[in-house]
């Protein structure tokens, strides 16, 4: 199979698709990548490491999707990128269709095979391709939140840890899976005053016996974010549901109830945000401010540890994107429903049943989809 890696083209999105270790692997099993010039700068992989590992560089995006029988990138492909797919490539990469219909429409009429990082499973029920990224998007989350808090960003001028003789930052983290889990002990670590929210008791008796006193839980609940914002200096969204748009947790009308200059992050953006106010920016304008809380609404946030990030993300992928090259799709699918549960769109057809809901989109059942 021939493996293509686009160069990204998010606004200031610094990550890459194909490492050139993971480009080595794929040559190795015998297959041919293709490399567009200049993908890897962004995190530190020069042309020459991609050709020392048997990559074939290309001058332009369109070369490498007319080349690749399957396309392997970190973010959803932008519009300009969707007109260059076609019937039977295989797209491998996240697409957050949920609140994206325009990119769901685009890939149901490209005819593509979309498999989609963020919906594959694993045995013990989690993630494992968000989880790297999730990882690095929790522990950011408190270190923008900081600068976010700053007074020359329009915030309170709290420091997060305080010092000896003023009182600590009020940090909220709304949802204790791996990102609030990580946003909490860095938050912690940092010195803050730190409670995390999660609906799940299970959840909340791990978060206990692990991290003790480092931080407090609470069982989530509206009532419960309601009364905890008031006295927040910065709330972290940190919510989850795979495949669909983010629940709204805190309404317009409560901003009102929050001090002013309080910060807000919010790293379930990429899902449509769980903050009714809440709306996408990019690394080159993160924050803005609504009755005056602020904001900060990165929809790619470790593209700014793009280094990090790619190594993270391509071993998570690697083993996937192989056997997808080694079997193709279908088998691929049928010897691990873990990636069948990453099918999205297949032939013009939508696959997932979450963003079938969110979007109002009749899905054809993975299992089918392996038939057609």
């Amino acid at each position: 199979m021939k493996i293509g890696c686009p160069k990204e083209i998010k606004p200031q999105e610094f990550r890459v698709g194909l490492t050139p270790d993971a480009a080595r692997e794929a040559v190795a099993h015998g297959h041919s990548v293709v490399v567009e010039t200049g993908a890897g700068a962004g995190s530190g992989f020069v042309n020459d490491d991609y050709l020392a590992a048997g990559a074939e560089l290309v001058a332009a995006a369109k070369d490498v999707f007319d080349a690749a029988d399957m396309i392997v990138k970190v973010k959803e492909p932008q519009a300009v990128e969707r007109k260059m797919l076609r019937e039977g490539q295989i797209l491998y990469t996240y697409l957050h269709l949920a609140p994206d219909p325009d990119q769901t429409h685009d890939l149901l009429e490209s005819g593509c095979t979309a498999i989609a990082y963020e919906t594959v499973t694993d045995d013990s029920g989690g993630l494992p391709l968000l989880a790297p990224m999730s990882e690095v998007a929790g522990r950011l989350a408190p270190q923008v939140g900081a600068w976010t808090l700053q007074k020359a960003n329009g915030g309170r001028g709290v420091l997060l840890g305080g010092v000896p003789g003023t009182a600590p930052a009020n940090v909220v983290v709304i949802g204790g899976g791996v990102v609030g889990t990580q946003a909490a002990r860095v938050a912690a670590g940092m010195g803050a005053d730190v409670t995390v929210l999660d609906r799940s008791l299970p959840r909340l008796r791990y978060l206990d016996d692990v991290f003790g006193r480092e931080f407090r839980n609470r069982y989530s609940t509206g009532a419960a974010i309601a009364e905890l914002i008031q006295s927040a200096d910065l709330v972290i969204g940190a919510v989850l549901i795979p495949g669909a748009a983010a629940p709204k947790l805190i309404t317009k009308d409560q901003l009102s109830t929050m001090k002013p200059g309080a910060a807000i992050v919010d790293v379930a953006i990429d899902q449509g945000g769980c903050f009714e106010t809440s709306k996408a920016t990019t690394h080159a304008d993160p924050i803005y401010e609504v009755d005056g809380v602020m904001h900060y609404c990165v929809a790619n946030m470790p593209g700014a540890v793009a280094r990090t990030s790619t190594q993270a993300l391509g071993n998570a992928t690697l083993p996937i994107m192989l056997a997808l090259a080694d079997k193709g799709w279908r088998q691929a699918c049928e010897d691990d429903p873990h990636i069948l549960n990453g099918l999205n769109v297949h032939a013009g057809q939508l696959t997932n049943y979450a963003v079938g809901r969110a979007l109002e989109i009749n899905v054809l059942s993975p299992g089918l989809a392996l038939k057609s």
